[in-house]
């Protein structure tokens, strides 16, 4: 029995008050951080040996199905804006197409060959850098996808909510995240979930921190695409530069991120 298919470890869900049914996953969810914790080694090499590849010049690529796919295009998507990089640097496949996101398309993560076709239909190559997300560690799409992917020397990761897997297998860098069992029996969208977006979070932000993407603290390369980021943004170069407020906008938006107008500020070149 998986860990994220194992019977929950409440009962009668149905005759819990509301603050009980509160309660009780947020019982659970205080159980996610500690998984965490546990592999952030195993964090850790998954994130230096993506970032080699993206400093040489490849991409990061995310696979996954249903929950697992959602999650990966929900961090894929906020790269460009957050960071300021190509749509192409962060790329996001789910098992179903685009469609898949909003609707479940059935039976699309039991087809073992179209991972690897999809990957083919981007131009993978053993420049790149492919992550698989599945929380039971077992859906035909991913695995055999990276499969495929290490028999090409195409370097490989996973996040698995469940040990010893089949992503696990097909992964040079695997990364688990032992959750236990739901609070709804298999339904990994909850602590499984979580875990997921966190790895997520902290191997997109890591790489990109590599990168140079940001400074100090702060988003310098941020897309400049509503008024709050805008706003953000000049804030930010009236910190660096000691500019007036309207001066370092005009400068902001001449230059089109706090990065390159702090740099033209300080080479003269405003």
């Amino acid at each position: 029995m998986l860990a994220t298919e194992a019977e929950s470890l409440y009962n009668d869900l149905e005759k819990m008050s509301v603050q009980e049914i509160l309660t009780a996953i947020n019982q659970e969810d205080r159980k996610v951080p500690d998984a965490m914790k546990a592999a952030i080694p195993a964090l850790e090499k998954l994130i230096s040996a993506a970032s080699e590849k993206v400093l040489n010049g490849g991409r990061l690529f995310y696979m996954g199905a249903g929950t697992s796919g959602r999650i990966g295009v929900l961090d894929a998507s906020e790269c460009p804006p957050t960071f300021g990089v190509d749509p192409d640097l962060v790329t996001a496949i789910m098992a179903g197409g685009d469609s898949a996101i909003r609707s479940a398309a059935e039976g699309a993560e039991d087809h073992p060959t179209q991972g690897w076709q999809d990957l083919q239909d981007r131009k993978v190559s053993n420049k790149d850098f492919v992550i698989g997300i599945a929380a039971s560690g077992r859906t035909p799409y991913v695995v055999e996808a990276l499969k495929t992917c290490r028999a090409n020397n195409i370097a490989t990761g996973c996040v698995v909510c469940n040990a010893n897997s089949p992503i696990a297998v097909q992964s040079d860098f695997p990364v688990e995240l032992i959750v236990g069992p739901e609070f709804v029996t298999g339904s990994t969208r909850m602590k499984a979930g979580t875990a997921q977006k966190l790895a997520l979070n902290m191997i997109s932000t890591a790489i990109m921190i590599r990168l140079g993407k940001v400074e100090g603290n702060r988003m310098v390369n941020m897309a400049l695409t509503n008024e709050k980021l805008v706003a953000r943004g000049t804030d930010m170069v009236v910190a660096q530069t000691n500019l007036a407020y309207d001066d370092a906008q005009k400068l902001l938006l001449q230059h089109g991120s706090v990065k390159k107008a702090v740099d033209a500020f300080k080479s003269g070149n405003v």
